[in-house]
C-alpha cells in the first residue's frame, strides 16, 4: 500500500540521534556588521521581500555544548542532530569530559542532505508514486511511474499512458527513500575505553548570527544654546537565524577590532558576544564590564534565550540621566576638499562655498557626567522633548566607533536651520619660479536666532603641506597638519565675518 507522507514535516526522515540530558550551551558571537547597517529587513522581513540568506549575515558564531551522551564500550556510531544549520565542518570538536584519554573520534561525517519537497522528487523519478490533484469539489489521486520533476510532473500510468501534471497539491510515495535527513547531522566513529554515560562537549563554528548596538539619548536644553544634558540608554540586539535556538544562556559581550583571516577578503573588524548556561539566580542583574585581553568584556547576570529566526534586544547598562552635552556649530564651509598628496595650483579649486551649518552634540565618557564605561561600536539616536505635548521627537541619529572611558563621544545631528555660512575667495596669487602661491578667504556666518550662537568656523589648508597663517583677523586653532579652526560668537540676529591669508611654498 502506499503510505501518505507529509513534505513538509517528513517525521519518519529523522535519524536516530544521541539523547541529551542536561545540556549547556556557550555561544561566542562574532560581528562585522557596520553600527547601524543592518537593513529593517535582515531582521524583520518586509512585505512581499520575504527572509534574506542567512548565511550572508555579517557575522559568525563560535558554539559550545555539554551534553550527557550514552556511548558503548568499544568502537560505536553517534549521531548529534542539534547543530546549527549554516555549522563549518572543519571546525567540529568532540571532547569527553568524562574519559578524556580514553575517548576519541576517528571519523567524522556532517551530514547535509536536508529534506526537501524537490528532493524527494528527485529521489523518486522512475519509481512509483501517487500524485492528488483538485477538481472541481473533490481530489483525484493519479498512481503511476515519476518519470520527470522538471517544471511540473511527468507520469506514466499502469496502461502506459503518459501524462503531464501542471498542478497537485499532495504526493505519496511507497517508502521513505535513504540519505535524508530534516536536520544536518554530525556523525562520529567514536573509539570509547568506558562505556555508560559520558559528559561530552561538542564546539564548532556556525554562520548565520550577528549583534550591533544602538544607543537612544534625549537630549534637554541647558540654561543657553550650547550646553544641555542627554539622557541615555544602550540596547544590544542579537539576530539569529544559524537554525539553532540557544536556551537560558549566559550572555557575555566583548567589544573590540578583533581580526579574522577569510578566504578572499581582507582584515575584517569584528565584535564579540558570548552566550553561556548558568545556574537561576534570585536576581536579574545587567551587564557587569571587566577589561578582558586587549578588548572590553560585558557579563550579563541573568539567563537569556536567543531562539532560531529572532532578534532579540538587551538592555546594555542603566539608563545615565543628565549627562553633560554640548552642543557645536560647525561650518566647513570647504568641506569635501582636502590634501590629495599633491600640489594644487589651480585657482578654481577649492573655492566653492558650502552653506550648510552642522549641529554636532559632544559628551564626555567619564565618571563625572555620569557615564565612564567602555562603548562598543553602535548606532546613536537622539530625540528631544516637544514642551508643548510632552512627546518625544526625532532630532538625528550617527554612529561611533568602539570609544574608550574618558574619551569624547560626538553625534552629528544635521544641520542647523536657522545659521548659514558664506565662503569665497578674495585673491589668490602664483609665482611659479619662486614656488610660492598665497590665498585669501572670507567667511561669514549669519545667525537668524533671537539668541546668542558659538559657532566653529572650520578651514582646511588642502593646497600644499608646508603653509604659513600671513593674517586672521581672529584666532585660530591648528586641529592638524592641515586644519585651523576658528571659534567665533554671534549675536542674536547678527553676523560675523572672518578673514585670513595663507602662504604656500614648496
Amino acid at each position: 500500500m502506499i503510505a501518505r507522507i507529509n513534505l513538509l514535516l517528513a517525521g519518519g526522515l529523522l535519524a536516530a540521534s544521541a539523547m541529551a540530558a542536561n545540556p549547556q550551551t556557550a555561544l561566542t558571537v562574532y560581528s562585522s556588521a557596520q553600527p547601524g547597517g543592518i537593513p529593517v529587513e535582515w531582521y524583520r522581513p518586509l512585505p512581499g521581500m520575504g527572509t534574506p540568506q542567512a548565511n550572508a549575515l555579517p557575522g559568525f558564531a563560535l558554539v559550545r555544548v555539554d551534553r550527557d551522551l550514552d556511548l558503548a564500550r568499544g568502537r560505536s556510531t553517534l549521531k548529534f542532530t542539534d547543530v546549527a544549520a549554516l555549522i563549518d565542518p572543519t571546525t567540529v570538536q568532540f571532547r569527553s569530559l568524562t574519559d578524556p584519554a580514553g575517548t576519541k573520534v576517528l571519523e567524522q561525517n556532517f551530514q547535509f542532505d536536508l529534506v526537501s519537497t524537490e528532493k524527494l522528487l528527485s529521489r523518486y523519478v522512475d519509481r512509483r508514486v501517487g500524485v492528488e490533484s483538485q477538481q472541481g469539489d473533490g481530489v483525484k489521486l493519479t498512481e503511476g511511474t515519476l518519470l520527470s520533476a522538471n517544471d511540473g510532473l511527468v507520469l506514466r500510468s499502469d496502461d502506459g499512458q503518459i501524462q503531464a501534471l501542471r498542478q497537485w497539491s499532495n504526493m505519496r510515495f511507497g517508502e521513505l527513500p535513504g540519505g535524508l535527513i530534516t536536520r544536518p547531522t554530525l556523525e562520529w566513529d567514536v573509539l570509547a575505553a568506558k562505556g555508560g554515560t559520558h559528559r561530552a562537549r561538542v564546539s564548532y563554528q556556525t554562520g548565520g548570527i550577528t549583534w550591533w548596538t544602538d544607543y537612544n539619548l534625549i537630549f534637554t536644553e541647558g540654561a543657553d544654546a550650547n550646553s544641555g544634558f542627554v539622557d541615555i540608554g544602550a540596547w544590544v540586539s542579537l539576530l539569529n537565524q544559524s537554525g539553532a535556538s540557544y536556551q537560558d544562556a549566559k550572555l557575555k559581550l566583548i567589544a573590540g577590532d578583533v581580526n579574522r583571516v577569510q578566504p578572499g577578503m581582507d582584515r575584517i573588524v569584528v565584535t564579540a558576544s558570548r552566550l553561556k548556561t548558568m545556574d537561576a539566580m534570585a536576581e536579574a542583574p545587567g551587564f557587569e564590564e571587566k577589561a578582558f585581553f586587549e578588548y572590553h568584556l560585558y557579563t550579563l547576570g541573568r539567563p537569556a534565550t536567543l531562539p532560531n529566526n529572532s532578534t532579540k534586544q538587551i538592555e546594555l547598562f542603566d539608563a545615565a540621566t543628565r549627562v553633560p552635552a554640548k552642543k557645536q556649530l560647525v561650518y566647513y564651509g570647504a568641506e569635501g576638499y582636502g590634501f590629495y598628496g599633491g600640489l594644487m595650483l589651480d585657482r578654481d579649486f577649492g573655492p566653492t562655498s558650502n552653506t550648510k551649518v552642522d549641529v554636532w552634540l559632544t559628551l564626555k565618557n567619564d565618571k563625572v557626567s555620569g557615564l565612564g564605561m567602555p562603548l562598543p561600536a553602535g548606532r546613536i539616536r537622539v530625540s528631544q522633548q516637544d514642551k508643548a505635548d510632552g512627546s518625544l521627537e526625532f532630532i538625528g541619529e550617527d554612529k561611533i566607533d568602539h570609544t574608550p572611558r574618558d574619551e569624547d563621544v560626538r553625534v552629528k545631528l544635521g544641520t542647523a536651520f536657522d545659521v548659514v555660512g558664506e565662503r569665497r575667495q578674495t585673491d589668490f596669487s602664483l609665482n611659479s619660479k619662486g614656488r610660492v602661491m598665497e590665498e585669501a578667504f572670507e567667511i561669514k556666518v549669519r545667525n537668524h536666532k533671537d539668541q546668542v550662537v558659538d559657532v566653529i568656523v572650520r578651514e582646511s589648508l588642502y593646497r600644499w603641506s608646508q603653509w604659513q597663517l600671513l593674517s586672521q583677523s581672529a584666532p585660530s586653532v591648528k586641529k592638524d597638519a592641515r586644519t585651523i579652526e576658528f571659534p567665533v560668537r554671534i549675536a542674536a540676529e547678527g553676523e560675523a565675518t572672518v578673514t585670513y591669508r595663507v602662504r604656500y611654498t614648496w
